[in-house]
């Protein structure tokens, strides 16, 4: 499934008037939820839009959709016909696999499912089964071209989960500019696009999630930002795992190694201005670790990331991008 919610939303609105009264969509896509806020004079309600826009979207790229363009491809169909989402999918994918060195992999999905994180939750797994799979993972052994996918392998699938939840927020934000609407807040499962104001003048705010202990513990905020016509995206191993033997085993699968990744970042949250490229970085600095990361969003002028880590005393700790702390409105623990 999606990723489990990561970013809650922090909504402070107040209505100045009918023309300023928020439109409120709340509703079930991709299999979590979607929030959206957004101020328009008409007050039109695009919830119908919304929906068939989302259900469109699930067509083309969604791993559960039998009928999906993905499942098509990753079943060796014949004359599959390839549309823009499946392609912008496919190629934003490809571009953070070659930037991330391979730490981001959209072909990881046979590892995921051996690992037990996949739709059957049905684990599979010994050295002999992930050197097997690492013969068909790896984003060099699949390319678009001329709206024809290629495989060096034909057992190599796709798996678009770590970026599409993105694009679709990306994408539900173009359908409301196109309608004239600029001030606006969407979240689709933690994934969240800010643009423009509140009525007040007031930024939109956004908190970020502190990592818990368990799996059930009750969600608590480390922290809230801002966000200015921009995109934030958090990724994190401590809501989705498992233990055996005293070891606690990620979702995050290192598509490199075939294993979970096992280092001492708990959570990372990048802004930039493409929520589909910040839910993929974020989770290739989770492959990444945090010196690695770290390093990686220095040397980019067009991200900010703020990294939540286990210190050797066990303690919490954190480090914020220069640019991510002049977000920051209310203090971070």
């Amino acid at each position: 499934m999606w990723r489990n919610l990561i970013v809650i939303l922090i909504i402070v609105s107040s209505c100045v008037n009918e023309k300023t009264a928020p439109v409120k969509l709340i509703g079930e896509a991709q299999g979590t939820y979607y929030s959206i806020i957004y101020y328009d004079r008409q007050q039109r309600d695009f919830q119908h839009e919304i929906d068939s826009l989302l259900d469109a979207f699930d067509q083309s790229v969604s791993l559960w959709v039998p009928g999906s363009i993905l499942s098509k491809v990753n079943n060796n169909e014949a004359n599959v016909k390839i549309d823009k989402y499946f392609t912008d999918n496919f190629n934003l994918s490809k571009k953070v696999a070659i930037e991330t060195h391979g730490s981001f992999d959209f072909t990881i999905g046979p590892l995921v499912k051996a690992w037990g994180f996949g739709y059957d939750g049905n684990k599979q797994v010994d050295s002999i089964i992930i050197d097997s799979l690492l013969n068909i993972v790896g984003y060099q052994k699949i390319d678009l071209f001329k709206n024809t996918i290629i495989k060096k392998n034909r057992n190599t699938t796709i798996d678009f989960n770590a970026i599409a939840q993105g694009y679709s927020v990306d994408m539900v934000g173009i359908f409301l500019k196109e309608n004239h609407i600029n001030n606006f807040l969407i979240d689709i499962g933690g994934e969240v696009m800010a643009s423009g104001d509140k009525p007040d003048g007031n930024n939109w705010r956004v908190g970020i999630e502190k990592p818990a202990k368990k799996s059930s513990d009750q969600r608590n905020l480390t922290g809230v930002i801002k966000l200015i016509n921009q995109s934030v995206a958090t990724s994190g191993n401590y809501r989705k795992f498992f233990e055996e033997n005293g070891i606690r085993y990620s979702h995050i699968i290192n598509p490199i190694s075939g294993y979970p990744a096992q280092h001492n970042l708990l959570s990372v949250s990048i802004v930039c201005n493409n929520t589909a490229l910040a839910d993929a970085y974020a989770t290739a600095c989770m492959i990444m670790g945090l010196e690695k990361s770290i390093d990686f969003v220095e040397g980019r002028k067009d991200l900010d990331a703020f990294f939540i880590f286990s210190a050797d005393s066990g303690v919490y700790s954190d480090y914020a991008t220069e640019g991510f702390k002049k977000l920051i409105i209310e203090n971070f623990d």
